[in-house]
């Protein structure tokens, strides 16, 4: 008999008689099928894998990667988190990934029992790891000679995309700035620093991030250049005097000391798991029964040192749509923090391989490696530090719901997912979740023809489907207008992490800055909500409550709609009419045979 590979999920999902049970065969409740499949299926086991991770850690606290050794591996998301465990697997399979250690997520379990203490012993640990990372790099940190920077980086059992912290460029001071210049140049060591700065203040000791961009802004207007990277080694040095301002006026200080550094680092990382943002975005997705997140330490690599440098973000297959076709973006000189955040749109990745041929192809080859190895699509995170390619994050990424029916049903026919599987039509109907499922019915336009006089401008497709709501300027008044019925248009110039719960709210989001895998595109994808990013045209006046585009201003409870599949801004409510099920949703699993 044959079946429908969409119709029998959706058979499954939404039958109210279907009682699924979980790994100890105890019954599932809907609202938690998704999560609790996500568990079972994708490593994390969440009541079995917690334990025995006694067993598989017992009372280690920190597990090393890189040329030395590598503890970890794919299988132990739930003590290393999913960012620890795939940077441990990609050094163990042989990619270029910068030494470190992860700190697990039992330890951030046992500091918030300690009353948000750190446990005896944590930080002799983390400086042994230090210096197995200085003996690999050959550099010493808070040396003023050869210096060795680190990031500290969240990463919970679960992907949760921006909703913790990350602090970049750690072990810099004033003295050792100074010999980062003579060893590579002043432009970029005064680069790494105002961005230390600016990252420290606002992770670790709560400095609102808004005033040193104020700063940044104020410069640039003053030196009449409007990107970071026209900015000179002088400017940035007169910059990194105004951010030290920033502190002294918000009575807090900056430690020299790279040691305390990493400790208040550390400390915040951890703090972040219980932060307003992280546990509206758990809430939300119905993420339950983690032990905290983890907390890596890995050595830097630049990719602001110049033309010859870089950073980007990029899925293995297209997350809107499925296409197996490489989907991301990347910027010249700058740091990993300039993609995700949006404040600069960035370069589609399909001109890397004009500006830097021999990187792109270790890309394409690590990409097409991952993908074989973890039978499933893969967000990547990477870096290119003078021409040579450093792998950063890897990990099952987000995709739309037509996507996850396409790309199942592709990985099928290719033969991607039939290894070592008894089943493998049954290992692709797995890649699709409820969630994914829901976001097929959602409607589109009627006739997208009827419009087009009413196109007030254009920005990058980054979330699929169709919007209708009311503008508004941000998260709050979004979520009050969804209590009270009403559909919102979230407007904002660029979306940060603690605007979670008000994209939520959102028929759909729409952004003056960033790109196709800036944080609200990645958020957007992931709950099926239209985003259009990148509006570059559009000035946003969150003082006024206002925005201009095409010519036209608009206020608050204006309407507008958005085409996340083409990227445009549409003025005034447009009709809308039901979904409709084609393509890969009908082919029969009986009908399709792995390749050979």
């Amino acid at each position: 008999m044959k079946r429908f590979i969409a119709f029998a999920i959706m058979a499954v999902v939404l039958n109210p008689t279907v009682q699924a049970t979980n790994m100890m065969g105890l019954p599932i409740s809907p609202r938690l099928k998704t999560t609790s499949l996500l568990l079972d299926k994708k490593g994390l086991k969440s009541a079995a894998e917690t334990a025995v991770l006694h067993l598989r850690g017992g009372s280690q606290r920190v597990f090393h990667f890189g040329k030395e050794g590598t503890d970890g591996d794919k299988g132990m998301k739930a003590l290393l988190g999913g960012k620890g465990s795939n940077l441990a697997e990609m050094s163990r399979i042989g990619l270029s990934v910068p030494p470190g250690f992860t700190i697990t997520t039992e330890t951030c379990q046992e500091y918030n029992g300690l009353g948000k203490q750190l446990p005896k012993g944590l930080m002799e640990d983390v400086m042994d790891g230090v210096k197995r990372i200085e003996r690999q790099m050959d550099m010493k940190f808070g040396d003023e000679t050869s210096p060795l920077l680190v990031s500290v980086r969240s990463g919970a059992a679960v992907s949760m995309p921006g909703m913790m912290d990350t602090v970049l460029n750690l072990g810099l001071n004033d003295k050792v700035v100074e010999g980062l210049a003579k060893r590579a140049s002043k432009r970029f060591a005064y680069d790494s620093y105002r961005r230390l700065l600016d990252m420290f203040g606002d992770v670790v000791l709560g400095i609102n991030h808004n005033l040193f961009e104020e700063q940044l802004e104020e410069l640039k207007e003053a030196k009449g250049v409007s990107t970071d990277n026209e900015l000179s080694e002088d400017d940035l040095k007169e910059l990194i005097g105004k951010y030290k301002q920033v502190y002294v006026t918000c009575g807090k200080e900056f430690p020299e000391d790279p040691k305390k550094q990493l400790e208040l680092a550390i400390r915040a990382v951890f703090d972040s798991w219980d932060s307003e943002r992280a546990k509206a975005y758990r809430d939300i997705n119905q993420i339950h029964g983690l032990l905290g997140t983890a907390v890596t330490v890995q050595s830097m690599v630049f990719g602001n040192l110049g033309a010859t440098s870089g950073t980007g973000v990029l899925f293995s297959r297209n997350p809107s749509n499925g296409e197996n076709k490489l989907y991301g973006e990347y910027l010249i000189n700058a740091q990993g923090e300039d993609v995700v955040a949006g404040i600069r749109t960035p370069s589609p990745i399909s001109t890397l391989e004009r500006e830097m041929p021999v990187a792109y192809k270790s890309l394409l080859d690590n990409v097409d490696k991952l993908e074989r190895h973890y039978m499933d699509m893969q967000d990547i995170e990477f870096t290119i530090q003078d021409q040579k390619l450093f792998m950063l994050q890897c990990r099952n990424g987000k995709r739309t719901g037509p996507a996850a029916v396409k790309i199942a049903v592709d990985m099928f026919k290719e033969g991607l997912i039939s290894k070592d599987q008894v089943d493998c039509a049954d290992q692709a109907i797995m890649m699709v979740e409820s969630g994914h499922l829901d976001q097929l019915l959602h409607p589109q336009f009627e006739d997208q023809n009827k419009y087009k006089a009413r196109v007030i401008g254009k920005g990058l497709p980054a979330s699929p489907g169709a919007a209708v709501g009311q503008v508004v300027f941000s998260p709050e008044d979004a979520e009050a207008f969804k209590a009270q019925g009403g559909a919102a248009i979230l407007v904002r110039a660029d979306t940060t992490p603690e605007d979670v719960g008000g994209m939520h709210a959102s028929e759909g989001i729409l952004t003056q800055r960033g790109g196709m895998t800036s944080h609200a595109a990645v958020v957007a994808r992931g709950w099926g909500k239209t985003c259009v990013c990148g509006c570059l045209e559009m000035r946003v006046d969150d003082k006024k409550k206002t925005f201009t585009l095409g010519g036209k201003t608009f206020k608050e409870g204006d309407w507008i709609s958005l085409n996340g599949n083409t990227g445009e801004v549409i003025e005034g409510k447009e009709p809308l009419s039901p979904p409709t099920i084609s393509g890969d949703l009908s082919v029969s699993s009986d009908s399709l045979s792995p390749a050979s």
